[in-house]
């Protein structure tokens, strides 16, 4: 691990440098090639330690205050790791149930239904002005459209959610 210590107000001794590398063993042992930059300053009467790793295209970063140095040390080191672990654990997560997705997709392939009407769905008709159609379909953060009847022209229409998430738009019949 390339490691570089920078002091604010605080001059890095060797003995401080060898403490912030033996410390930074505990986070090397999760990467091949990684590098970390460390930060010590003063602040007041708290000792600040901030820690940034970039390892693998990703970077990690965190910071403790503490009255003694050392202990700031620690401490940001213990939150690093626990970042570094939940990251990893989320990412073998991923790939496990995406293997376990592939593989069911593999065997659902051979059976495959194909130009079938396979779920209805029903929906309550109300005669509303589009303005009061967008305003219920805003009350259903989950639903995407919304049919209804056009108290302006007598039409069954349906109102929808544009892709941006912000804007609405209408589909009504020509005649």
């Amino acid at each position: 691990m390339e490691i570089k210590v920078l002091g604010k107000e605080i001059k890095v001794t060797e003995a401080i440098n060898d403490y912030v590398e033996r410390k930074l063993d505990r986070i090397d042992k999760y990467f091949e090639d990684s590098s970390a930059e460390v930060t010590i300053r003063a602040e007041r009467n708290e000792q600040i330690a901030e820690v940034v790793v970039t390892a693998n295209g990703e970077t990690y970063r965190a910071e403790s205050e503490e009255k003694d140095l050392y202990a700031s040390i620690d401490k940001v080191i213990d939150i690093l790791e626990g970042q570094i672990r939940k990251s990893k654990t989320k990412k073998e997560k991923m790939m496990r149930d995406g293997s376990i997705k592939e593989l069911n997709q593999g065997t659902t392939q051979k059976n495959e239904i194909t130009n079938e009407i396979l779920k209805y769905g029903y929906y309550e008709i109300k005669p509303l002005a589009p303005e009061d159609a967008m305003l219920k379909l805003q009350e259903r953060p989950t639903h995407i459209f919304l049919p209804f009847i056009n108290v302006e022209n007598n039409k069954v229409c349906v109102i929808y959610k544009l892709k941006d998430g912000k804007n609405y738009g209408i589909v009504e019949p020509e005649n």
